[in-house]
């Protein structure tokens, strides 16, 4: 199925785009700390997009890798290390900081204003997302 353009979603959504029960959702978020939907006043979850993500990444590590649900925490958390100290992702901001610091150098017009706001609006999700992902 796929995934819709949209940053939340219910628990019966993400059932269904994953071919799973909600039960089988509600557990492994017992199991996975990581895992933190949102609520909303009725208590209702709201996962959001990055948690849809991780969620197939589970599914994956659970029902392709064969692993157990230990294999897959030890799995996630060795990955949270390789990526979590930022080295990567500030290598990636910086090249991306240099191509707009190139792009207002080089270019007058202002045609390519839209250009500059999606790469901002880009680098701006994705320092949210780790934003997310430092506090949690």
């Amino acid at each position: 199925m796929e995934v819709p353009e949209k940053n939340y979603f219910k628990i019966g959504e993400i059932a269904e785009i994953l071919d799973l029960e909600p039960y089988v959702l509600r557990y492994w978020e017992s199991e996975f700390k990581i895992l933190k939907p949102t609520r909303t006043r009725t208590q209702q979850r709201l996962y959001h997009r990055k948690d849809l993500e991780l969620l197939m990444e589970i599914k994956d590590l659970l029902y392709v890798d064969k692993l157990t649900i230990a294999g897959a925490k030890q799995r996630l958390q060795k990955k949270k290390k390789r990526t979590g100290n930022g080295k990567v992702v500030k290598l990636r901001k910086k090249e991306e900081l240099a191509q707009i610091e190139e792009m207002l150098n080089s270019r007058t017009d202002y045609v390519e204003l839209d250009e500059f706001r999606d790469m901002i609006l880009e680098i701006k999700t994705e320092l949210e997302e780790l934003r997310s992902r430092i506090t949690t």
